[in-house]
């Protein structure tokens, strides 16, 4: 799902091509994208583009006339710039936005269909949007704790909450902990004013540098290629793979359809934290620390080779 980063290239890839350019018409292909029904999507068409901004993870235009188009993106949805009457994309179109400059498409890759698309009129009916997390780039240190003390839960749910941070996911909240050497299961109310202070810094540190690494990557080209997955990321992704910092491998926990990837050296001590499905199977066998996991390997390794021994 793009996360702040992400958007905020959107927001200002749009706002190069798109601002004061006339919405000339809007094709919608899937039946599941608007989810509003006043004031009708066709309400929208003829309206000059006067702003963008972000809540959250949404993408929201500004239209005259006091309207406001409310994208999100979810998981897998994109928006591609294409020439000016370019047809959406076959199963994976949602919807096509005519400009006198050209069109803009957006698809979403996936059976689920999750993205939406909502019209509102007014600054009231835009505000329900908004889940109330802390922006971060903006929040003091004294804002920051307050968000992140207000409920007691493991570091990585508390930065992916988006009524206590905003715009914060799976990925970026993976980089956030590594950076800040704290192992995603930690408990808020268990950190010490130094390690929240720590966390405050790696949080905006981390945003800023994808930010500005994403810009750099882009440059004046429409980003196209949006994803979670990154070579240059410390951690998301990485399973298996050498962490930069100490070298040791990369583990993970997998839950739903997500999965959290850290450093056990730097983040939790050396100690593994446990994954449900597997530390289910393997119970009293599940490797507590990275010695037990090399250890257990080696065992598995030798004891393939003897069974190709054998025959």
């Amino acid at each position: 799902m793009p996360e702040l980063p992400d958007v905020t290239i959107y927001i200002e890839s749009l706002q190069a091509r798109l601002f004061n350019q006339p919405l000339q018409n809007i094709r919608i292909s899937s039946p599941f994208l608007v989810r509003s029904v006043e004031p009708p999507i066709e309400s929208a068409k003829g309206k000059k583009v006067i702003g963008f901004h972000r809540i959250g993870k949404r993408i929201v235009w500004k239209l005259e006339g006091d309207l406001y188009l409310i994208f999100h993106l979810m998981i897998a949805g994109r928006f591609h710039w294409k020439k000016s009457g370019a047809k959406p994309a076959g199963k994976i179109g949602l919807a096509a936005f005519d400009f006198p400059n050209g069109t803009l498409l957006l698809t979403e890759a996936s059976t689920k269909k999750r993205a939406s698309l909502h019209l509102v009129r007014g600054k009231t009916a835009l505000a329900v949007f908004n889940r109330g997390g802390l922006e971060v780039f903006t929040a003091t240190l004294g804002d920051f704790r307050s968000a992140l003390l207000r409920e007691n839960h493991t570091l990585k749910r508390s930065l992916t909450d988006p009524r206590l941070f905003s715009a914060i996911g799976n990925a970026y909240s993976d980089e956030i902990l590594h950076r800040a050497r704290l192992s995603p299961l930690r408990q808020t109310k268990q950190l010490t004013d130094e390690e929240i202070s720590r966390l405050h810094q790696a949080t905006q540190e981390t945003l800023r540098e994808w930010i500005e690494r994403l810009r750099q990557e882009n440059g004046n080209s429409f980003p196209e290629k949006v994803t979670a997955f990154h070579k240059e990321m410390a951690v998301h992704g990485k399973f298996g793979k050498p962490c930069p910092v100490c070298g040791s491998k990369i583990q993970r926990i997998v839950y739903a359809e997500n999965e959290c990837n850290y450093c056990p050296r730097c983040q939790t001590g050396g100690k593994l934290l446990a994954d449900r499905s597997l530390s289910r199977l393997l119970k009293d066998d599940w490797p507590k620390t990275i010695e037990e996991l090399e250890n257990l390997k080696k065992f598995n390794h030798q004891g393939t080779e003897n069974t190709k021994k054998n025959f």
